[in-house]
């Protein structure tokens, strides 16, 4: 069945629908993986974004309920360039067109991705409409229906996909990809603030016997010290950070109160609160593939990223010190701030999908739980 991609600047796609029919805008925008395409679809920092794949062939893994990162699928629509017909991996339990038309989520196949890359990349990232069936007849009202969509700058997105209420999360990772699980039930208390979290963060902190206790973003800094924690977690999220106000005040009162930690938006949100600024990317990082250099140590990382916005370069971050910079454009990666006790990065050592690099920042996140001296070799 026929489908289209139109984008605010006029341009359009014709492609052929799969998953659920139907219309939906959002933020036109790509990705690099090579693989991971189930971790990409449930990643909560992708709502209302609709994600390109640059690797021509998605689909022959299938779905499995192991790989997913959150709940549901959060992407607004899903373009590739060919669906794999051949579903062959043992894991996979259903086929990607069936669980996009469970779950609701448009897909569009035989897109020229190449094209629409190149023209994100010169243009920058776009508000667009992705139609599947009837409602693909008509790409002047598509156009139309992506000038009206909400832009993602000023959009708080973290009401959206925070959790409605405090959990308890004690699932370690698979052996047979990480370390050994070692949840320890009496281990260091953690509370991690739930921004759009992704699952295999929160295994990554139970793999290192942390306790770690779930909280709504709208919860104040006062009820987490109450939890007397051992140390806090910022998740990564979508939407533009500046607009998460509630956050920004809740991080600014937990400043040298307890080891902080953030991640992608959770970095964005600790350099707010120390005083920074952020802005919004031309196109952003998004992939498996991104070269980041650790200034503390001058090693460089393949790293995982997915982030349109960044902390500006000329911050004002009231004394700490960047430590990781990407070495494709130099955007700002990695703080941290050992007089108030928190460190951060913008990219995703969860590594779910991506490669291993930068797990060590989990190992450094215990340290600092645990009181230990952090020195610039680590």
């Amino acid at each position: 069945m026929q489908g289209m991609l139109a984008l605010e600047d006029g341009r359009t796609f014709a492609g052929v629908g799969f998953g659920a029919e139907g219309v939906q805008t959002g933020e036109i925008v790509f990705n690099t993986s090579m693989t991971g395409y189930q971790e990409i679809l449930t990643d909560p920092s992708y709502h209302k974004q609709i994600v390109t794949m640059t690797v021509p062939h998605v689909g022959n893994t299938g779905i499995n309920p192991e790989d997913v990162e959150s709940s549901r699928v959060w992407v607004a629509g899903f373009v590739v360039r060919a669906l794999s017909p051949v579903v062959s991996n043992w894991r996979s339990q259903r086929d990607l067109s069936d669980y996009l038309r469970e779950q609701g989520v448009i897909g569009l196949s035989e897109v020229a991705t190449r094209a629409l890359v190149r023209h994100i990349r010169e243009q920058g990232v776009m508000r667009a409409a992705i139609a599947h069936g009837e409602a693909a007849h008509d790409p002047d009202a598509l156009i139309a229906l992506a000038r009206r969509a909400p832009d993602m700058s000023g959009a708080n997105l973290v009401n959206d996909v925070t959790c409605p209420e405090t959990y308890h999360w004690t699932e370690g990772s698979d052996p047979a990809w990480y370390r050994q699980h070692t949840y320890d039930p009496n281990g260091p208390l953690i509370v991690a603030y739930d921004t759009g979290i992704k699952r295999n963060i929160l295994r990554m902190m139970t793999d290192r016997g942390l306790r770690v206790t779930v909280v709504p973003a709208q919860t104040p800094a006062a009820e987490v010290l109450a939890l007397n924690p051992a140390g806090v977690f910022l998740s990564n999220g979508p939407g533009d950070p500046a607009a998460v106000d509630y956050m920004i005040d809740n991080v600014r009162d937990l400043l040298g109160q307890t080891p902080i930690f953030g991640i992608c938006l959770g970095h964005q949100i600790l350099a707010l609160a120390l005083g920074g600024q952020t802005e919004k990317m031309r196109f952003g990082h998004r992939g498996g593939n991104q070269p980041v250099k650790n200034l503390l140590t001058g090693v460089i990382e393949i790293s995982a990223h997915n982030h349109g916005f960044a902390v500006t370069a000329d911050s004002d971050l009231n004394g700490a010190e960047v430590t990781h910079i990407n070495l494709n454009d130099h955007t700002i990666e990695g703080l941290r701030h050992n007089d108030l006790g928190a460190f951060s990065v913008q990219y995703h050592p969860e590594a779910s999908p991506g490669p291993h690099d930068s797990l060590y920042l989990f190992d450094e996140f215990v340290g600092r739980v645990k009181g230990e001296t952090i020195t610039a070799a680590e």
